[in-house]
């Protein structure tokens, strides 16, 4: 019943992030600093390919972000992946949205939230 309510919950939260993102876009064509792109490397917590390709596509479907590329994890290390965005003010405000993104996304594929360190790393 939890992932139910966590998958709904998901969905209006991608639906919201597609519409503030588009909106975004149209507010910034009138600045003259339309865009700050960088690069971010994030570590991920999702572990199976269901997970990993469920985080993918929905960074890649909210307008200003683009996943780039994806790192597999080893016995060791966590998967990372690479995301392209345009519209954030820093690193760490980017990073900060994708955790969320994918902690929001492990709530509804595990049913609970997820720790907050990726599992796998090793202190």
């Amino acid at each position: 019943m939890m992932r139910l309510v966590h998958g709904v919950s998901y969905v209006c939260y991608i639906v919201w992030a597609i519409i503030t993102g588009s909106a975004t876009i149209v507010a910034r064509l009138f600045r003259t600093d339309y865009a700050q792109p960088m690069i971010v490397e994030l570590p991920m917590r999702c572990a199976t390919d269901l997970e990993v390709s469920l985080f993918a596509s929905s960074i890649t479907i909210t307008p200003g972000t683009l996943v780039t590329a994806i790192a597999a994890g080893t016995s060791t290390t966590p998967p990372v992946i690479f995301v392209h965005a345009l519209f954030e003010d820093s690193e760490a405000d980017a990073l900060d949205g994708l955790i969320d993104m994918e902690s929001r996304l492990l709530a509804m594929t595990r049913g609970r939230a997820p720790r907050s360190e990726p599992e796998g790393e090793l202190p």
